[in-house]
């Protein structure tokens, strides 16, 4: 996709977004947007596209660990329950409960027995969700295998980004082919009508986040909200206070100055 044209899309978009915001905060409504799919499908990108002019009170991402030894003996959806939202917010799952039917399934972390527990009750746990009044939104990020691995070695040769790189991310390479039939599996099981699964074609990111966000915004129905107009006061005439002397205080270096001064500007 064009650059201007995305970058001039994307910000009516987040403007929207901030409008979706302000009607959420003002009704109490409660939001799940759920972003899975392969690693390096794009799916923090378009998180960080959406939040960007978000308030972090509000709208906020959930991205768990491994769990805890206690948390493996408790109910499997039992953690991610204690990060559903209150009225007026919005969570956005950067992986969720769905991580039973993916990697852990692929990678062995979970019991059959576990795995087809899990599929049974995903639908139900979802419906609870509905019914209660939260909106459920499960957005998949598709990507080829030709593009996940120029995105992998993208980020291999790249060290702001190498970290992004885990053992498993590297293993789903050679195990692509049981992500696939994994993932067909988990549609078949949970792609139901209160809470339907919505595939994102990534190839080309900055399209995918594009239709993503459209998308989103498209399934709230929000309106403009009228916002009390903020006015900002004269200041005061001064009351006679004097800072202290500037040496009195530990200020951090002008790093920026001495890169001008070597810069000659």
């Amino acid at each position: 996709m064009n650059k201007k044209l995305y970058e001039t899309e994307l910000k009516k978009l987040q403007a929207e977004l901030v409008t979706m915001q302000a009607w959420v905060q003002e009704t109490g409504a409660r939001i799940v947007v759920i972003f899975e799919g392969r690693d390096a499908a794009g799916k923090g990108s378009t998180i960080k596209r959406v939040t960007e002019y978000l308030n972090p009170r509000i709208t906020r991402t959930v991205a768990l660990p491994s769990p805890s030894d206690r948390e493996r003996t408790e109910w499997y959806f039992q953690r991610y329950i204690n990060h559903l939202p209150a009225a007026g917010e919005i969570v956005l799952m950067d992986r969720s409960w769905y991580n039973r039917a993916g990697v852990e399934r692929v990678m062995g972390y979970c019991t059959s027995v576990q795995y087809h527990r899990f599929l049974r009750q995903v639908p139900i746990f979802e419906r609870l969700l509905v019914e209660d009044g939260i909106l459920l939104l499960k957005y998949w990020f598709s990507v080829s295998d030709v593009e996940q691995e120029n995105r992998f070695r993208s980020r291999a040769e790249d060290p702001m980004r190498r970290w992004k790189l885990s053992p498993n991310d590297v293993l789903s390479i050679t195990k692509w082919e049981d992500y696939s039939r994994a993932k067909d599996t988990m549609f078949v099981h949970t792609d139901i009508p209160e809470a339907p699964w919505w595939e994102v074609d990534n190839e080309d990111k900055r399209r995918g986040r594009i239709n993503m966000i459209a998308h989103l915004l498209s399934q709230v129905p929000y309106r403009e909200i009228e916002r009390t107009e903020v006015t900002i006061p004269q200041r005061p005439p001064s009351g006679g206070y004097e800072r202290p002397p500037r040496e009195m205080s530990n200020h951090v270096p002008d790093v920026a100055a001495q890169m001008e001064a070597q810069a000659g500007t």
